[in-house]
Formats: structure tokens, C-alpha cells, sequence
């Protein structure tokens, strides 16, 4: 009945009971894109660019594969709200998110990667619900960047389109294109995700790709699913076939026999009963000493959602909206005349800790970007400076 009444509507903007969630927060799930670091630790050793961009591009794949079982919706992030994974020690790699808008959601997120690479993005979450379905639409660019070669790759995340909503068995596929571009070089990858269909013959969560350089000569086809696994296969040979039916022509690529670029790990035992949570996922909400007091471990629904104490839980979600809320009019008060719209007002008047608002250059958007001092403010455990949102 809560879904019936939001169709057509902008869902983020729907307070929604704990009970339609998961127990982590959306700046969680976005960490968990890294739970296959190691193909970018692999791709910073490829000596050609066109090779390096079949493990970035399997990369960009593999972060879809937490998603097939994941119907569960994770926390919207409280305005300020940050998530850090620390780990230099066995994954190589520090993380830190923010949540730096509000209406629309919005998360940025920065890597460092000790075996040199850096990864850096801003999603929006755009989500409408269509009656049968729920539309998840990820807004913004991913940046990735090597350090030795200076190969700057950028792309964006593909359409997720939860089905079954009101009758029968929810289930999520990924559709759409995505080109990830190679700046420096402008070598590029085309990757398609074939929606699924009940009548077709093809492998479900079917995704395939050609990565060419910048003449536009292509040099390796990828295959695969998101879920699973994808290979890449050399191109020795290319040739036009015979125009299909709607009159379209298709090149034919004969290739060397496929190579496996990335697998995807298998689900925890008992994993039914977790949420489908990952190896990663289920360490996301351990107890650490010394995180920001902003950090989503601390955010108390969710840890009674956690604990299974679902009406408390609820209530605390309540109170913490109502916080927030009250902040917002704060702002919006102290903000001096002569802004606009509120939309503007507030976009003029908070300003998140740790990112801030810059123009990219290679996509011509403002995004924010860190602009460093969350981890020496961690070294010398001083914290005064964030925002009291829980």
C-alpha cells in the first residue's frame, strides 16, 4: 500500500519505514564498488593502455555483481553523514564518502590506492517509481586515475530497474551503455547490458564490449555477465557480415581464445540470511576505533535495524529526519537576502567538510572533489569541526 501511493513520484523524497531496508547506508554500498580492487592493482602493471582498459572495464562491471540479490534498500545518508574504509594494510586502498546534498541525494567519494591509482566520483540518485517497477538511475561521473602512466579513465554507471514491485518475486537487472574513455590516450570501451528476457536464448545478465584506440581500430571484444565473470578476447581479424533483416551491417571479429579477467567471488554460507551480503559487506559495520562521529557505523537506526529492534529503529529514524529538518530551516534563516529559490538558498548555504564544488574540466560538470584533511583529522583524533547529525 506505502508503494501504490508512490508511483510516478521521486522516491527519495518519500520517508520510507526501516523495514524496506537493508543495514547499511547508501555511502556503504558505494564503497562496496571496491570489493575488486585488486583488477585495478593488476591494471597498473599493463604496459599497453588497451589492455589496461579491459581490466578497468571489468572492473566497472564487477561492481554490479553485489546487486543480484540485493532488493533491500540501503539507508539515505544523513546530510554530512561520511563512511571511511581504512585499509591500507591489506587491501592497499583508504576510502572516504560524504553525503554533500540532500534533495537531490547525493555522495561523493574519494580512493587512494597505495599501489597507485586513485579513484574519485560524485552520484546523484535519481530513482522514480513506474507502478511495476523501480527505476534507479545513477547521475555522474567516475574518474580513475594511474599515477605512473597518467591514464585518466572516465565513465558512468549503467540504469538499475528493480522488477516485481507490488506482485511476485523482486528481482533487479542492469540495462544500458556505457563508454568508458581513456583521456589520455582516447582509447575507448563500449560495453552494452542486455536487458533480460524471458524468450531469449541469450546467457541472463548478458554484457559484452569492444575496446578500440583512439583510430577506432578495435583491439579486444569482452563478454560476459554482470553477476558472474567476464573474458576478454584478442582481435586478430575483422570483417563486415551480411546486412541483417533490419538492414543494419555488424562487424565479425575472429579472436585468439578468451581470457578470464575477473570472477566474482562466492556468496558467505548462510548468505540467505544476510541480506546477500559479501565477504566486504559484512565488515562494513564492525565496530572501529576512531572514526569521524558523522561515520554510518554510528548511525543508531540503522544499528537497531541491525539488531533486528525494528519499531525502535523506526522511531530513531524519525527523530533523526526531524533533526535534520531542523537544521535545514536553520540554514535556510541564517542564509542572507537576495538568493532565490530554496533549492539555491540551500545549495548557497551548506557546504560539506571534507569535498568541495569544482569544475571538471574533462567533462564540463561541477562535482565535488576532495579537498583533503579527513585522515590527518583522524591522526590527530580531532573531530570538532563535524557536524552533530546523529
Amino acid at each position: 500500500s506505502i508503494m501504490k501511493n508512490c508511483i510516478g513520484r521521486e522516491l527519495s523524497k518519500i520517508p520510507m519505514p526501516v523495514n524496506f531496508n537493508e543495514p547499511l547506508s547508501m555511502l556503504q554500498r558505494l564503497t562496496e564498488d571496491l570489493e575488486y580492487h585488486h583488477l585495478l592493482d593488476k591494471a597498473v602493471h599493463c604496459t599497453s593502455s588497451v589492455e589496461q582498459m579491459c581490466l578497468v572495464a571489468a572492473f566497472s562491471v564487477s561492481s554490479y555483481s553485489t546487486t543480484v540479490h540485493r532488493i533491500a534498500k540501503p539507508f539515505n545518508p544523513m546530510l554530512g553523514e561520511t563512511f571511511e574504509l581504512d585499509r591500507l594494510d591489506d587491501m592497499g586502498l583508504r576510502s572516504l564518502c560524504e553525503q554533500v546534498s540532500h534533495h537531490p541525494p547525493s555522495a561523493a567519494h574519494y580512493v587512494f590506492s597505495k599501489h597507485g591509482w586513485s579513484l574519485w566520483q560524485e552520484i546523484t540518485i535519481s530513482s522514480k517509481f513506474r507502478g511495476k517497477y523501480l527505476s534507479i538511475m545513477p547521475l555522474g561521473a567516475i574518474h580513475l586515475e594511474f599515477q605512473a602512466s597518467g591514464n585518466h579513465y572516465v565513465w558512468r554507471k549503467s540504469t538499475s530497474t528493480v522488477h516485481n514491485i507490488i506482485v511476485g518475486k523482486l528481482w533487479i537487472d542492469q540495462t544500458g551503455d556505457i563508454e568508458i574513455v581513456n583521456h589520455k590516450t582516447q582509447d575507448r570501451c563500449q560495453l552494452k547490458f542486455l536487458p533480460y528476457s524471458y524468450f531469449s536464448k541469450e546467457v541472463a545478465r548478458k554484457v559484452t564490449g569492444v575496446v578500440s584506440d583512439s583510430q577506432g581500430k578495435a583491439h579486444y571484444v569482452l563478454s560476459g555477465s554482470w553477476d558472474e565473470q567476464m573474458e576478454c578476447a584478442k582481435i586478430v581479424q575483422s570483417s563486415p557480415s551480411s546486412p541483417s533483416s533490419d538492414g543494419k551491417q555488424k562487424t565479425v571479429y575472429q579472436t585468439l581464445p578468451a581470457k578470464l579477467l575477473w570472477k566474482k567471488y562466492p556468496l558467505p554460507e548462510n548468505a540467505e540470511n544476510m541480506y546477500y551480503f559479501s565477504e566486504l559487506a559484512l565488515t562494513l559495520n564492525e565496530h572501529e576505533e576512531g572514526v569521524a562521529p558523522t561515520d554510518s557505523r554510528l548511525r543508531p537506526d540503522q544499528r537497531l535495524m541491525e539488531k533486528g529492534h525494528w519499531d525502535e529503529a523506526n522511531t530513531e529514524k524519525q527523530r533523526l529526519e526531524e533533526k535534520q529538518r531542523l537544521s535545514r530551516r536553520r540554514r535556510l534563516e541564517a542564509c542572507s537576502r537576495g538568493c532565490g529559490t530554496e533549492e539555491e538558498k540551500e545549495a548557497d548555504v551548506y557546504m560539506p567538510l571534507w569535498f568541495e564544488k569544482r569544475l571538471d574540466p574533462l567533462t564540463g560538470e561541477t562535482a565535488c572533489m576532495y579537498k583533503g584533511g579527513y585522515w590527518e583529522a583522524k591522526e590527530r583524533q580531532d573531530w570538532h569541526m563535524c557536524p552533530n547529525i546523529f
